[in-house]
């Protein structure tokens, strides 16, 4: 009988009875308060009830408007678009009282960060919650309960919701993703049958790729907080800042088994730089949503997973920041009802406790008010403390201003001041240019956060990390910098960021050059190749009139062209200036080195590029291409389903690129095609673990070394983390460049820092002129690898070519365009695009 009760408990607790597939709104709302009939529910403006279907971004707009227009205790604005064109929505949610005094309220917050902070009185200062939805499009749960949470917030009535309006600010994001909760809420809704089917074999709990997850360049939007490089991103980051939330909450979904996770996550895997009366804060906030959950019967764990390590997620920005992010995870239905371990999962149920959540976390806000409030002072004025010690980070490139730019734009965004540098000099054997540098003091009021931009960390008190473990900024643009500056190189603090300006070319009738160095080098020159003229690559160094030329440089021709040398001046003085580079006019063909007339000058075509999606593909990194070619360069990608590719015609293309793969996306007759394809004298380009299909398919021989890998002493409890420890999760290494070689083309030094997140280790090349990408015999710089996987990586190669018929097949062991901010080896890919048949 004992055992009968415990198996009935655990029923009741995971189990939702098939009649509650579709519940009304009272399944979601707390009963100790009456509700305004003024405010429109949503299934008066959705047309269904909350967790009926799956709730479609415009929709999910609509009611937000809604409740603005009929509630006085509501603000709403669009603070931009998507990449697809939808609004990003804040919704401001306090009491009238506190609305009519707004900016005033904003200040007096703002007062906490600063150094008269001592001064403001806590005891009456409304606190600051963000509450954010679903940054990842199919973890639905999350906006989906925003529904009901902005209902409550809007119509509830009595003592304890005045109270809550009172003493909090509501900073109410609906839909962190848009673009991706439309395409997961359209999946879902268009596969729901009337009789709900809880098979996980039904598709509608298989998604295509690239799924509803990303957004409409295929990133995980969750790792973008720090590195700002998407819209969406940007919206958030502006408001944040703005406000500076004391609590910022994260709604997530994750496997369909699993409970309720809440954080703290695992200790050991707290970032070092985060307080630890962080942590403490976060697991006070825990015993309200464990009460919380505990009354509505449900299941849930916390510090057992998950981590507070990487500051690029949500859940994490803000505890670098004097603020408490907590991350939510709900076992998902990915549909409206699913079987799992614990039950049949529907989804009205994990939009409850997510809703549930969501008020558990403003009453912690309302309770923990007041110690709140005074950590973020603490937070501040100590580490203006450390900041008291001074000192300077300068950083630049004498060659590319551009990518010292966007570096500085991200500064601006996390509110980071930095100052022009006074004069050209150099610090730690670098040269720091005027116009292409920047300083940034230490003694500022973000003196943490910059610590946790610019630092470089190699010991840990983990080895198993949620994310990467390395993200140290200037590596990431391959920039220059030193951290022993001093404020007296500084010259004007910066304000108003703008790029360098350039000097449009002079009118030629012999020819002009570009060099290969600036980032948007190869925009410019894509541009004028689509415009059908000619142009030519350096191979060598070349000296004109006492300026040095490099590897690389671009050489444009007068004569002979489809435009008169008129024409073709104003043509590159508009290309210049669209892609902000600096074009020279030469008279002369005479140079020391390599005269124009060489050889050694050769002529490059117009790239017709495509890439492998679909099936197989790992849609981050081909994202992150699309992205890269389409936002940053202008260049057209055509994206080839990978079911597709049998029947493609790739005599269209000059170059195909085949990402990383989480398995075998192409077949072996595809492996045919590529070949005949190549050998009449097209490019293949592939990442990672496309070098395993590439050998397979003889396209292109490599070896990699294999690892001997014997556990010893270790249990079968601590199986799981010792496997853990042998991945290595994302840290930076110093490669060395041989930069005669073409795909070195651009770059100024002969070390480049490179991300990496695997471990394919392949072996160099006999001959080193072969081997122009290569790890350094201490190749570490910041993050975590073990030591036998760092034994494996000294001296190995990070990049092979290889000759087949009249084509070329090249191959990347490392993802060069991670994130979009690795800004450092974006090159690389472009130069296997433009360079590729002279490798």
């Amino acid at each position: 009988m004992k055992q009968l009760s415990f198996l009935l408990l655990f029923f009741v607790s995971f189990t939702i009875p098939a009649q509650d597939y579709n519940v009304d709104l009272n399944y979601y709302l707390p009963g100790d308060v009456t509700y305004n009939q003024n405010i429109p529910t949503p299934k008066s403006i959705l047309g269904h009830e909350v967790g009926e279907w799956h709730v479609t971004h415009d929709k999910l707009v609509q009611y937000m408007y809604a409740l603005a227009e009929a509630s006085a205790r509501i603000s709403i604005e669009n603070r931009g678009t998507t990449f697809e064109g939808r609004p990003l929505l804040l919704l401001t949610i306090s009491s009238p009282a506190n609305h009519s005094n707004i900016e005033n309220i904003k200040k007096d917050h703002m007062g906490l960060t600063e150094a008269n902070a001592s001064s403001l009185n806590t005891s009456s200062m409304p606190i600051v919650v963000y509450q954010g939805f679903s940054i990842h499009g199919n973890e639905p749960s999350g906006a989906n309960a925003g529904l009901a949470v902005a209902y409550y917030l809007a119509a509830a009535q009595g003592p304890k919701i005045d109270e809550l309006l009172n003493n909090t600010i509501i900073l109410f994001d609906p839909s962190f993703n848009p673009d991706g909760l439309q395409r997961f809420a359209a999946w879902a809704n268009i596969h729901k049958a009337k009789n709900i089917n809880p098979d996980p074999n039904d598709r509608e709990y298989s998604e295509v790729w690239p799924g509803g997850r990303t957004n409409h360049y295929w990133f995980d939007m969750n790792r973008d907080w720090l590195p700002v490089q998407l819209p969406e991103s940007r919206a958030r980051i502006a408001t944040f800042h703005d406000w500076y939330p004391n609590i910022l909450t994260d709604h997530h979904e994750m496997g369909t088994n699993s409970s309720f996770f809440f954080q703290p996550g695992i200790p050991s895997r707290t970032h070092p730089l985060t307080p630890k009366k962080n942590q403490q804060l976060t697991a006070a906030i825990g015993k309200y949503h464990a009460k919380a959950l505990d009354k509505v019967g449900s299941f849930y764990y916390t510090e057992e997973d998950f981590d507070d390590f990487y500051y690029g997620k949500g859940s994490t920005f803000p505890d670098i920041n004097g603020g408490i992010g907590i991350l939510f995870e709900q076992a998902s239905s990915r549909g409206h009802a699913q079987e799992s371990d614990n039950g049949i999962l529907t989804f009205p149920f994990t939009i409850r406790n997510q809703f549930t959540a969501a008020l558990s976390t403003l009453e912690a806000a309302v309770g923990m008010r007041q110690e709140i409030l005074d950590y973020q002072r603490e937070f501040y004025n100590d580490a203006r403390k450390e900041a008291s010690a001074g000192g300077a980070i300068v950083f630049g490139d004498a060659k590319d201003a551009s990518k010292v730019y966007h570096l500085a734009e991200i500064l601006q965004r996390h509110k980071i001041k930095f100052h022009e540098v006074k004069e050209d000099f150099s610090s730690d054997g670098k040269q720091f240019r005027k116009g292409n540098s920047y300083i940034i003091p230490k003694n500022q009021k973000q003196h943490r956060l910059i610590n946790a931009m610019f630092e470089k960390r190699t010991k840990f008190q983990d080895s198993l990390f949620y994310d990467i473990s390395a993200w140290t900024f200037p590596l990431a643009f391959n920039l220059d910098y030193s951290e022993a500056a001093t404020m007296a190189r500084a010259g004007a603090e910066v304000t108003n960021l703008q790029k360098k300006s350039i000097t449009a070319p002079s009118p030629s009738n012999y020819a002009y050059l570009l060099e290969w160095h600036d980032y948007y080098a190869p925009k410019a020159l894509n541009t004028i190749l689509k415009r059908g003229l000619r142009a030519k690559v350096a191979m060598k160094q070349f000296e004109i009139n006492g300026t040095q030329y490099d590897y690389g440089t671009i050489l444009i021709p007068v004569q002979n062209q489809s435009l008169n040398h008129t024409e073709l001046s104003a043509f590159l003085k508009e290309v210049a200036n669209q892609s902000n580079v600096t074009i020279y006019s030469v008279t002369t063909g005479l140079t020391s080195g390599i005269d124009l007339g060489s050889s050694e000058f050769r002529m490059l075509e117009l790239p017709k590029v495509a890439m492998v999606i679909g099936d197989g593909i790992n849609p981050y990194d081909a994202g992150e291409i699309w992205h890269l070619f389409d936002q940053r360069f202008d260049m057209l990608l055509t994206k080839i389903d990978s079911r597709n590719f049998g029947r493609t015609d790739l005599s269209r293309y000059t170059d195909i690129i085949l990402p990383n793969s989480w398995g075998n996306a192409l077949e072996k007759k595809d492996a045919e095609n590529l070949k005949n394809w190549v050998q009449q004298g097209g490019t293949l380009i592939g990442y990672k673990n496309a070098g395993n299909w590439f050998n397979d398919n003889e396209l292109l021989k490599m070896e990699f070394e294999t690892k001997k890998d014997t556990a010893t002493n270790i249990s079968f409890e601590q199986m799981g983390d010792y496997r853990g420890a042998q991945v290595i999760g994302g840290a930076i290494f110093e490669t060395k460049l041989d930069r005669s070689h073409p795909i070195s083309f651009g770059y100024s030094s002969t070390s480049l820092p490179v991300f990496r997140n695997s471990t394919l280790f392949l072996k160099p090349d006999v001959n080193s002129y072969n081997n122009p990408i290569q790890y350094t015999t201490s190749p570490l710089l910041s993050g975590y690898i073990s030591q036998p996987n760092l034994k494996l990586l000294e001296n190995s190669s990070a990049f092979k070519s290889g000759r087949l018929g009249r084509g070329h097949v090249l191959y990347f062991t490392d993802n060069t365009n991670f994130r979009a901010f690795w800004y450092g080896t974006n090159k690389l890919l472009m130069n296997a695009i433009f360079f590729g048949d002279e490798m």
